[in-house]
């Protein structure tokens, strides 16, 4: 199982990076993503504990352990430089916190994050057609959320994939804040049939997440 959107108590998770690790891990997952809140303010800080935890704990640990951050709650012209210098500093997976139904973000923000240099735009909301056709130009990841009020637009995110021919481009992620948010292969499987994916393709929408890994795989530790 792959999962590349969660948070420590380095941004607003309730879990250290090594609990968040070791939780996954029983749960059966091969890869995560941490994937903490991050404004220009915060963000070498927590690039760098999460790669020094990355790096220590992947010693011992037969999961792929990735670095990254969410990019939250900025202005859109901020997006494209904080991405650059976010892989600067050593994320090795940048994600971008997208125009969400449950939440206020800045209109502006799934353009200005598809036009940059990052892996996955979560929980895109109500995405239109050229934003869908931009992420397969650019080949941006889109998330189809777990969690609540995110994944309310989920629906519509696979019909716009399906009739753009992106559904190479869609993952599952948990955006795990807690321990009981964590994914689960039922969870998956809810989350996907739910949304709209028939069974072929959601198992192709699992197998995105291998891609993923490989995409990411440049930088993890």
């Amino acid at each position: 199982m792959f999962d590349y959107h969660t948070h420590s108590l380095l941004s607003d998770g309730e879990l250290l990076p090594a609990e968040l690790i070791h939780r996954a891990s029983h749960l059966g997952y091969r890869a995560i993503g941490i994937t903490d809140h991050v404004d220009s303010g915060n963000m070498e800080e927590v690039i760098g504990q999460l790669t020094r935890t990355c790096r220590d704990i992947g010693r011992h640990s037969e999961m792929i352990l990735v670095p990254g951050v969410e990019l939250t709650y900025l202005p859109p012209a901020m997006i494209r430089e904080l991405a650059g210098r976010a892989r600067d500093l050593g994320a090795s997976l940048v994600i971008v916190h997208g125009e969400t139904v449950a939440e206020p973000v800045a209109p502006g923000t799934n353009q200005a994050a598809l036009s940059s240099e990052i892996d996955v735009l979560a929980h895109p909301g109500i995405m239109t057609v050229e934003e869908v056709q931009l992420a397969a130009e650019r080949g941006v990841y889109l998330e189809l959320s777990a969690r609540k009020g995110h994944s309310l637009a989920n629906g519509r995110l696979v019909r716009l994939a399906r009739e753009q021919g992106v559904l190479h481009l869609l993952v599952i992620a948990s955006d795990a804040h807690a321990p009981e948010d964590l994914l689960t292969e039922e969870t998956v499987r809810s989350v996907g049939l739910g949304a709209g994916l028939t069974p072929a393709e959601l198992k192709q929408v699992i197998e995105n997440g291998e891609t993923l890994r490989e995409k990411v795989n440049r930088g993890t530790v």
